[in-house]
């Protein structure tokens, strides 16, 4: 699958005390773009530096590509995919946090390519993860 880049950071989890204002300020820089689209739009987590402890990038992504800069994620990825319940202010975190600890459990055996989620029109969300 190819997307078009919108806008990019490169943060951490835990290290990074800025991190919700890098991730706040690029989906408001990036608002202004997608306010005319009107297809699925993807925050994609790619370049890990290590597993969700380390460095890595996040992207947002949509399917239009016209001569923009690309990302491509691999259709022969296996994922594993949450449901995000937006009903919760919270409802990523909280899917994160759940991801999260399936991973440190042994629940899930994360691959660290490309994981994504996705913004459907209709106000759902998943979060794609790619596992062995």
């Amino acid at each position: 699958m190819k997307l078009a880049i919108i806008n990019s950071i490169r943060t951490n989890n835990f290290n990074d005390e800025r991190i919700m204002k890098k991730i706040t300020e690029m989906w408001k820089e990036a608002s202004r773009y997608l306010s005319k689209y009107e297809g699925v739009t993807y925050g994609v987590y790619h370049n890990y530096e290590s597993d969700y402890k380390g460095d890595y990038s996040l992207s947002i992504g949509i399917e239009d590509h016209n001569g923009q800069s690309i990302i491509e994620i691999p259709e022969k990825e296996n994922y594993e995919i949450f449901k995000v319940n937006t009903t919760e202010e919270e409802g990523i975190f909280n899917a994160w946090s759940k991801i999260w600890h399936q991973e440190e459990t042994g629940a899930i055996e994360r691959v660290y390519t490309f994981d994504f989620e996705k913004y459907y029109p209709n106000g759902e969300i998943e979060i794609h993860i790619a596992i062995k």
